[in-house]
């Protein structure tokens, strides 16, 4: 799954008006969030701490109506604890994304 901006640059936008600096802010500020969810994927050992990673970047991708991290979400909600494949694509987006300025 490759990373589209649509939504979400459409939703970081409408919030940054025409303040370019604030625009980069509120990326970098998503990226992080990000970035810290998918490494507390990557740590989790047990159902709960895995569940509780995965609801919390559902939100993060609901707060920023991004829409492919939502479903990526959701199927870390259905996963096992630490499945790669999901941790893999979490974090190809998470790279696309920051990659994409």
């Amino acid at each position: 799954m490759a990373y589209d901006s649509g939504a979400l640059d459409e939703t970081l936008a409408a919030e940054a008006g025409d303040d370019p600096a604030l625009f980069a802010e509120l990326r970098m500020a998503f990226s992080e969030s990000l970035a810290r969810q998918i490494d507390l994927l990557r740590r989790a050992r047990c159902d709960g701490n895995w569940h509780v990673a995965a609801l919390r970047l559902k939100g993060l991708a609901a707060s920023f109506h991004a829409v492919q991290l939502i479903s990526l979400a959701e199927e870390a909600l259905e996963a096992a604890p630490g499945e790669p494949t999901v941790v893999r694509r979490l974090q190809q987006f998470h790279d696309e994304f920051a990659g994409a300025d």
